[in-house]
């Protein structure tokens, strides 16, 4: 069980490895609303994330600021849950028709392993932390156990040194 947790834990940290390092080289990231964007900074990524919902804005707002940097790929890091799934949709549909990569493969990595326990992108950081003390848990326990049967160990030992005697 442990070994998933950190293995889990593991792949998220990758993907989200990738998206700083695609951030780092100028490729916008387009999230839902502003704790998204503080999530995303919370976590690392330094580059340029664009919030599409916050302050009212409408998906052609969105797309006219991704087209003033002038990129040539877009990752799409939207919640996964109906609405997202929809934006998601519709935002590729108008990033393609403008000649922008939208890249979702990301968003379906990282969401494929969350699983259903985490839907949203601002719930990142605590989802990471609850793995950890999770698998930290589970560590302590193992250690515990290991613990107890050395000393099982011991005393089995003992007693047929004594009944040797």
């Amino acid at each position: 069980m442990s070994m998933r947790l950190r293995e889990r834990e593991e792949g998220i940290q990758e993907v989200l490895r990738r998206i700083a390092e695609e951030s780092d080289n100028g490729i916008p990231t387009i999230v839902e609303g502003r704790k998204d964007v503080e999530a995303l900074r919370s976590l690392g990524i330094e580059g340029v994330v664009i919030s599409a919902k916050s302050g009212g804005r409408s998906l052609l707002d969105v797309i006219s600021e991704v087209e003033k940097g002038h990129p040539k790929e877009v990752i799409l890091l939207l919640d996964c849950d109906r609405r997202g799934n929809e934006y998601t949709r519709r935002l590729r549909q108008h990033l393609e028709t403008a000649k922008i990569v939208a890249n979702t493969s990301i968003r379906r990595e990282l969401f494929r392993l969350i699983g259903k326990e985490v839907r949203d992108v601002e719930s990142l950081g605590a989802y990471l932390e609850t793995l950890r003390e999770k698998y930290m848990g589970h560590q302590r326990t193992l250690t515990s156990l290991k613990r107890a049967q050395a000393k099982r160990i011991r005393i089995y030992r003992r007693k047929l040194k004594e009944e040797e005697h």
